[in-house]
């Protein structure tokens, strides 16, 4: 059976996304590196099993070192290495690793929990230390909806005050939201949050039911469809980027095919009108302010993407619970280029089910977290994807074996 395989015609189209500039299988454009276990939040959709104090098996300041000077050894391009955790400010030597990894080549960038560790100081010796951007969730746009998520009385009033303590310390700033049944209606209103906070890219993740993140109502696939057609309206007003919803990069494919052959657009559902309606002020209020819309990359799970947890284990994402091996063990180049699942995650022949067929498998291949979360198959179909391949007219095939391993933290 020939697998059509969807290659950009228009130049709208080739615009629509941006393709890696070098071979993902050689090197990854990001590494998240979970620094510590250790938070003081207790997030309710969290992937991670976060805990109060610190794990003696962590990797050690001078493991941390070899980390990062073993990414550094791709070359250029060199990836960006985000800090992350748990907490990464519960690490007492997280400046002496952003400036070592900084003094390497390196773009350091850290996620961390908003907590009283997060104070004008700490952030000033970081980005002294060479960190040039810095992530804060925000998912919800009122107190009771974000601090309901942080499982803390208070955070989102405190989180707006460090975006701002964030910028002014000369940080880069993404805001991070995750996207359930309960807060989707609010994405109106944290869309104009965002905005006034002044950040530099918002990353819209889509739940993956791992984790605490279990106990929280996904969207439905439907709804997802509808959420990334009004991510793509807004896009002219914010840099985005969404998180576990590859199939963003289908939508822009088929924006811009309709837009420059005037095709009908799509059919979308009532949550769709509804984020429509809700953003119609907020942009009446910004004439004038669009921007050019900021192109999703090709990155995912694995192919240009990987995760190294805090004892130094090696998975293609934080929300795909499959071990690929340890930085101890050989180094985190080698398990980055050598690992047969991270192959298998980069070749999209290997892809089943519609995945497998579908017409756009090289420029987006699905959530292979998704896939694994609600199939346990890690190569199987997106369920979060509606999109029916023309050439989807058979069964998905058996689930993948994969050895077992523990689950990933972050």
């Amino acid at each position: 059976m020939t697998h059509p395989t969807q290659t950009p015609t228009s130049h709208a189209e080739r615009r629509a996304v941006r393709r890696l500039r070098h071979d993902a299988g050689d090197r990854p454009m990001i590494v998240i590196w979970e620094v510590t276990r250790a938070c003081a939040l207790v997030c309710r959709h969290c992937r991670a099993d976060a805990q109060h104090r610190r794990d003696p098996g962590e990797l050690t300041t001078e493991q941390g070192r070899a980390l990062l000077a073993d990414i550094a050894g791709f070359g250029t391009p060199y990836p960006i290495v985000v800090l992350t955790g748990g907490d990464p400010f519960e690490r007492p030597d997280l400046a002496d690793l952003v400036r070592h990894g900084h003094s390497l080549g390196l773009h350091m960038a850290l996620s961390p929990s908003v907590t009283p560790r997060l104070t004008p100081a700490v952030l000033t010796e970081l980005r002294a230390a060479g960190a040039g951007a810095m992530s804060l969730s925000l998912d919800g746009a009122s107190a009771s909806t974000h601090d309901a998520f942080r499982g803390v009385a208070g955070v989102f009033e405190q989180t707006l005050v460090a975006a701002g303590q964030v910028r002014e310390a000369g940080f880069r700033l993404q805001v991070n939201s995750t996207v359930t049944k309960d807060n989707v209606d609010e994405l109106p209103a944290l869309l104009e949050l965002v905005l006034g906070l002044g950040v530099s890219l918002w990353s819209v993740f889509f739940l993956v039911p791992t984790g605490r993140g279990r106990l929280l109502d996904a969207l439905e696939a439907e709804q997802v469809e509808d959420v990334l057609h009004w991510l793509h309206d807004v896009s002219d007003l914010v840099a985005l980027k969404t998180t576990e919803a590859p199939h963003y990069r289908r939508v822009v494919i088929e924006r811009a095919r309709a837009e420059s052959s005037a095709a009908p657009g799509p059919v979308l559902g009532d949550l769709y009108h509804r984020l429509a309606a809700a953003t119609a002020p907020i942009r009446a209020g910004r004439a004038g302010a669009q921007r050019r819309p900021r192109p999703p990359i090709e990155v995912n799970s694995g192919r240009g993407f990987a995760f190294v947890d805090h004892r130094g284990d090696v998975y293609p994402s934080g929300f795909l619970p499959q071990r690929c091996g340890n930085v101890r063990e050989g180094g985190f180049r080698e398990v980055y280029r050598t690992s047969p699942l991270l192959r298998s995650l980069r070749d999209p022949e290997q892809l089943r089910g519609k995945c497998r067929d579908c017409e756009f498998r090289v420029v987006c291949g699905g959530s292979r977290s998704q896939a694994y979360a609600v199939h346990g198959d890690v190569l199987g179909s997106d369920p979060n994807c509606v999109h029916l391949p023309p050439a989807a007219t058979v069964p998905a095939a058996p689930a993948m074996t994969v050895p077992a391993a523990p689950a990933a933290t972050a």
